[in-house]
């Protein structure tokens, strides 16, 4: 009897607290705020759209007018070597003038002379020279084996124009007759070029490293 009074009592109290958890009213929520302090809140795109629109941000400097651009005077400085030389300039020159621009120019440039005997018509000529060479005591030579100068037999290239004169003198006493050719590649340069409002020029010199063979030139203005 005490049993089932008792499951008549839980039964009791489970109906009555199922019928409460579904009457009671829901629980306000607060709006959750942003995850950490002083960001802002996240804004849709169609939202800012039919707001008021936003501010124009100022510019840190007013821009030049065509009368100032009239007054502005333009140089060149180089050359440099290497674009980390470059770089560096430009990162020092930037605060001191009004544009700044780097160019890169390709410039031939002479690697030395050198001294060869002609390329006879065949293989097996080109390889007789270089026995007579061997033979007169000449050993430092080469025969070339492919590309254009295929056959040419190479006496050396030198950087001095005097000492590639005094091989061929060597090598023509002996009976042969070399040529001398200068060798020359395209290698890169680059400039700086600066617009400056007014005819005071920067102090670039004051701002780049020491030591540095630059030299400064006029330039039209771009």
């Amino acid at each position: 009897m005490f049993i089932r009074a008792l499951c008549l009592l839980l039964l009791a109290l489970n109906i009555g607290a199922g019928l409460w958890l579904y009457f009671a009213p829901p629980a306000s929520r607060a709006p959750s705020g942003p995850t950490d302090a002083g960001v802002p809140k996240l804004v849709l795109l169609s939202e800012t759209e039919r707001g008021a629109a936003a501010p124009i941000a100022e510019m840190a400097s007013p821009p030049e007018t065509p009368a100032d651009l009239r007054r502005d005077v333009c140089a060149s400085i180089g050359p440099f070597a290497t674009q980390a030389d470059v770089r560096t300039a430009l990162n020092a020159l930037a605060p001191l003038v009004s544009r700044v621009q780097y160019r890169e120019v390709q410039v031939n440039e002479l690697r030395g002379s050198w001294v060869y005997l002609p390329a006879p018509p065949n293989r097996e000529q080109a390889l007789e020279m270089a026995r007579q060479l061997s033979n007169k005591g000449v050993h430092d030579y080469y025969v070339v084996t492919a590309g254009d100068q295929s056959n040419t037999i190479s006496l050396g290239v030198f950087r001095d124009a005097v000492n590639a004169e005094k091989r061929r003198s060597e090598i023509s006493a002996l009976g042969f007759k070399p040529e001398v050719t200068q060798r020359s590649d395209n290698v890169p340069e680059y400039f700086i070029d600066y617009a400056q409002n007014g005819t005071q020029a920067p102090d670039w010199r004051a701002h780049l490293p020491a030591g540095t063979d630059l030299h400064q030139g006029p330039i039209d203005c771009f």
